[in-house]
């Protein structure tokens, strides 16, 4: 069984085919109400994406409670370039017989541009030949540390992922612009349910995952950061997919 969390389909994506390869049924954390039965499982996975080189709050959340078994554990990330030390501080709260990163391509857009779709098919074809070789490990229960780190890894790990939680997930920076008609789907997608409608426009308050789903996703691409995201694209991974 294999468990994900996802802002734009990054990990959604990795996680189903890593499912489709080891025959593991796929649930997604944000839509569940409480976990399904695992005892009888053979497997249990954790897939999600990288947030400034630590796991996000959800996925914590959901792995402190999740209940330990017999079953071969694994964890992958889907991340920009670096990991840092987040597995491994993960498996302090789950154990993780085996962890893996994932490169994918570039949906933060607050900190930078999506990449150009030549550059977004490549890492995600190099991915998928990842998740080939990782399946075939996991198939076969070997215990496996395939993450990369990068420099600094601890000191980004625990400084700076502290300071983004504390200080960069607030919701004040988001806005709409004209091009907004009011659909709502950011606020029924958001998975910190942090965006609530009023008089026909979206809403932010409290803090967020900065998961990024409400800005990709926006169908008018009305929804920005500040003014940092105005002239940057939006990440869709269906797009590429299609292209491929």
């Amino acid at each position: 069984m294999i468990f994900y969390f996802s802002g734009t389909g990054n990990s959604q994506w990795a996680a189903e085919q890593i499912g489709a390869l080891t025959g593991d049924t796929v649930w997604d954390i944000g839509a569940m109400r409480e976990a399904p039965p695992i005892r009888e499982e053979k497997r249990i996975g954790l897939v999600f994406p990288i947030y400034a080189w630590g796991v996000p709050e959800p996925v914590l959340s959901f792995a402190a409670a999740l209940e330990r078994t017999d079953a071969f554990t694994f964890g992958v990330c889907t991340c920009g370039e670096e990991a840092g030390q987040a597995m491994k501080k993960l498996s302090r709260i789950y154990p993780l017989r085996s962890s893996y990163s994932l490169v994918m391509p570039n949906n933060y857009i607050i900190g930078g541009d999506v990449d150009d779709g030549e550059t977004a098919r490549g890492k995600i074809r190099a991915a998928y030949e990842e998740i080939q070789r990782l399946s075939q490990e996991i198939l076969r229960r070997e215990p496996v540390y395939r993450v990369t780190e990068g420099k600094l890894a601890g000191i980004k790990s625990s400084l700076v992922n502290f300071g983004f939680n504390k200080f960069a997930r607030g919701t004040a920076s988001f806005r709409t612009g004209e091009s907004c008609t009011g659909c709502g789907l950011c606020a029924r997608n958001c998975p910190a349910s942090a965006i609530s409608m009023r008089d026909g426009k979206p809403v932010w308050a409290g803090q967020c995952y900065q998961c990024l789903r409400c800005i990709n996703r926006c169908p008018q691409e009305a929804i920005q950061y500040g003014t940092s995201t105005e002239k940057r694209g939006r990440y869709r991974m269906e797009d590429y997919l299609q292209k491929d």
